[in-house]
């Protein structure tokens, strides 16, 4: 019989998979579909600041997995929980390579490919590698820590990075950008800030107006991805924040939960992101659903969190919906021509990754371009067809339910907290894209795939020991 890898090893792997995943949010925050359009840094400046192509994220992500396999076939195999849990995930991953060889776009199928096989590799390892032992600690010290810099950018922007930016665009314009070094001049047009119009160097409208808005998106592509991530990581940052603090004198618990509340909350605040808001609220009302109060109490909670939340939607949205919405009509012209795309072609799709050409077909003349359609669920099923479409959604869909009902509960704080990002994360793929982004992605794989574990007969055979403190 095999025996079972010291726990020192399975840590160390943790740890090393949480520094990768932390920093795939720093560095891997773009979508795979737009890897060409990202300029690898050349000095130590532009790797400090820019993002990095995501080709870059299999580079260490497959030695990671050859790693991982390695530790797992050391301990006697063991799948945790519900068999169709990693069927539905291989069965899914295989229809892909099955509708790749009807892609309209070879290339643009490849890279998504390379995108679904990390997100399946970083389900598997969370689900056999990290969900036992002590493995929590490890694997989020290093990830949180990048979800700390990362709002803490994110908040940068806002207060300063932004109205720099837009005040210098201004500034040049105004003075033929007499004022702006030639090298500065070259990266600002590489990077769209400046645009030539009429033979003419101007300021890029959009970015001013971007600069103006003030939404900001952290180290990811953009706001709404901040927002995914934030929705995906504060629950647990607050339950780690709190009880870890707890062991410390006061003031100082409150201080250091207050902190978290604070650089999470006006991140979120700032992403101006309108699902991500009403995500959250049904977030909190899940949170006020599993306490237990009384049903007075409970129910003045709830009418207190609707209120609350709905009145700062309005306010904070006003000027968006008295605009037309826009983004909500562009997103239903996404989805109009998804289903068209599945109507045309339900059983292969027209390869992964590629919605991008049927819509250019598809789309009203109005509308602007888009490359990916806003919905990872409908992209599933115009990209794939009907039966990878409903692969993908049953194994998401089951897998939420079993983890669910088995920290529903629970009395531990962290795994209701971790299951909660998760499922919020999952139900924001209603309204984005963030399948295809590794940092968004492959983070949240990995914590279901680790939940999956950690939890494994919670409800069958229930453990008093929490389970971040089981060993093998």
């Amino acid at each position: 019989m095999k025996s079972e890898t010291p726990p020192t090893r399975i840590g160390l792997y943790a740890l090393a998979f949480g520094l990768f995943l932390g920093l795939a949010i720093l560095k891997f925050g773009n979508p795979v579909i737009l890897d060409y359009k990202i300029t690898p840094p050349a000095t130590p400046g532009e790797y400090w600041v820019d993002a990095w192509p995501t080709r870059w994220a299999n580079w260490i992500l497959w030695p990671l997995a050859l790693a991982g396999a390695g530790i797992f076939f050391a301990r006697p195999l063991r799948w945790p929980g519900v068999s169709w849990l990693w069927l539905l995930p291989c069965l899914w991953f295989g229809w892909q390579l099955l509708s790749a060889t009807q892609t309209v776009d070879g290339n643009l199928t490849a890279i998504t490919l390379c995108q679904f096989a990390g997100c399946l590799c970083c389900y598997f390892i969370g689900a056999l590698n990290l969900g036992r032992g002590r493995n929590l600690r490890w694997l989020l010290v290093a990830l949180l820590l990048a979800f700390a810099f990362c709002l803490v950018r994110g908040i940068n922007q806002r207060l300063f990075e932004f109205p720099q930016s837009r005040q210098m665009l201004v500034e040049g314009e105004r003075a033929g950008w007499t004022n702006i070094p030639p090298e500065l001049m070259v990266e600002m047009k590489r990077d769209q800030a400046i645009i030539t119009t009429n033979g003419v160097d101007v300021a890029n409208p959009v970015m001013l107006a971007k600069f103006a808005n003030g939404r900001v998106m952290g180290t990811l592509v953009y706001p709404n991805a901040l927002a995914g991530v934030i929705l995906l990581l504060l629950p647990v940052s607050l339950v780690l924040a709190f009880t870890s603090a707890s062991r410390l004198r006061p003031p100082l618990p409150a201080a250091v939960t207050g902190l978290t509340v604070f650089l999470g909350g006006l991140a979120f605040f700032w992403t101006g992101s309108k699902l991500g808001w009403l995500i959250a609220m049904a977030m909190a009302v899940t949170c006020l659903l599993r306490l237990p109060w009384p049903v007075p109490v409970k129910g003045a909670a709830l009418a207190g969190v609707a209120v609350i939340g709905f009145g700062i939607f309005a306010v904070r949205f006003h000027s968006y919906f008295a605009g037309g919405a826009t983004s909500a009509g562009a997103r239903l012209d996404y989805w109009r021509a998804a289903v068209t795309t599945v109507w045309e072609k339900p059983l292969l799709g027209t390869g992964p990754g590629t919605f991008q050409r049927p819509y250019a077909r598809l789309k009203v003349p109005e509308a602007e371009m888009a490359r990916l359609t806003h919905n990872d669920y409908l992209e599933q099923f115009s990209d794939s067809g009907v039966v990878g479409g409903m692969l993908y959604a049953a194994w998401i869909t089951l897998g939420l339910v079993t983890v669910g009902r088995r920290v529903w509960h629970s009395a531990d704080p962290i795994a209701f907290a971790i299951f909660l990002g998760v499922l919020g994360w999952f139900i924001q793929g209603l309204g984005e894209f963030s399948l295809y982004v590794p940092a968004l992605a492959w983070t949240a794989f990995t914590l279901l795939g680790f939940l999956l574990a950690a939890t494994a007969n919670e409800i069958d055979k229930p453990s008093g020991a929490d389970y971040a403190t089981r060993r093998p």
